[in-house]
């Protein structure tokens, strides 16, 4: 086991620097960086002053930016370096857990992080636990029941709602239950007045904003598990152990909870950890913008749109380590379910 580990922790060295490296020269070369931008910004801001000032004379501004002011913006973001330069450099900021400073917001990637995460948490916390809530026990009763009608029309709904995309479902919520109705609020996780609630209030409160955004999510997230909760114990049910343990005389719940149900959710519970560590970092860019929660999916998303890199590749660095160090813990769960399981 420990050798295992070793290897695989090992492992995770090459691909984290596979992605950063791939990341980072697509980032560094695709045109309207930074430094372009900054300087169509002076552009603009000296074409547009020069030429107001000088309305009426006939004088059209100038129209570029000096040599000096440019050298001067590339060493202000960095850029004045040689690429390889750049990338040890960030390299060595990484290695110490220094995710740098971003371009346009005057904040170091881990404040952003920090401040972000309370949405991407709150999305991510609801989703996973109501899923799993509804997903297993449904998978369960649809094993059980297997082609029977309950069966039938609880697939076709876990089929409708799978097909219809969480950003559709959510305009329908918002139209219907925040603008005609005028049940739930439109916008943000609290209210302005939050802070001046009593406890029992903010909480109510919170789950007054959280509930359209969290039904929008979680009615096509729980398909997947479901349909492989039902499969996992349908294939378990027709195994040699069933047929011994029933012709024992155990009851079949006895039979279910007790031999079945183990066997059955260890495809489930061995992807625990990935799905719960995932639900917190991966943010829903259109059900945050849709509700207007600045989470990290917006996040990443203006952050690819403004070129912010730091910002760009600090949080991919991050999520890419945890989604690694997650996976190597979704491995060593099949062990704890499954003593069979030999890494050897």
């Amino acid at each position: 086991m420990s050798s295992y580990i070793f290897k695989r922790l090992l492992l995770m060295i090459p691909t984290l620097f596979g992605v950063i490296l791939l990341t980072f020269v697509m980032v560094q070369f695709v045109p309207g960086g930074p430094v372009e931008q900054m300087v169509a910004q002076l552009q603009g801001r000296d074409s547009g002053g020069e030429s107001a000032a000088a309305s009426g004379a006939g004088y059209r501004g100038r129209q570029g930016v000096d040599a000096k002011r440019i050298e001067e913006i590339k060493v202000l973001y960095g850029f004045d370096k040689p690429v390889h330069e750049r990338f040890v450099q960030m390299l060595g900021q990484f290695a110490r857990f220094d995710l740098g400073k971003s371009f346009y917001q005057n904040k170091d990637v881990w404040q952003l992080v920090k401040e972000k995460l309370p949405v991407s948490v709150s999305l991510g916390m609801w989703t996973f636990f109501i899923s799993y809530l509804i997903a297993v026990p449904l998978g369960v009763a649809k094993a059980v029941r297997a082609g029977t009608r309950f069966d039938l029309i609880t697939s076709l709904v876990v089929l409708v709602g799978y097909a219809i995309p969480g950003f559709v479902l959510g305009v329908a919520l918002l139209v219907v239950f925040g603008g005609q109705l005028q049940w739930f609020p439109l916008r943000g996780l609290t209210s302005p007045n939050w802070e001046t609630l009593s406890w029992g209030a903010k909480i109510a409160d919170y789950l007054w904003h959280i509930t359209l955004p969290i039904t929008a999510m979680v009615l096509g997230s729980f398909a997947v598990t479901a349909v492989l909760t039902k499969n996992s114990f349908l294939e378990e049910i027709r195994k040699q152990y069933v047929l011994t343990a029933r012709a024992k005389g155990l009851s079949e719940r006895q039979v279910l909870w007790k031999h079945v149900f183990r066997n059955a959710l260890i495809p489930i519970i061995t992807g625990f950890p990935a799905a719960f560590i995932g639900a917190f970092f991966t943010g829903s860019l259109l059900i945050e913008t849709l509700f207007s929660l600045d989470g990290l999916g917006l996040l990443s998303y203006e952050s690819v749109i403004r070129r912010d890199y730091p910002v760009v590749l600090g949080t991919l660095y991050l999520f890419t380590l945890i989604g690694l160090a997650t996976k190597l813990v979704s491995d060593l769960c099949y062990v704890l379910v499954d003593p069979r399981v030999k890494f050897d």
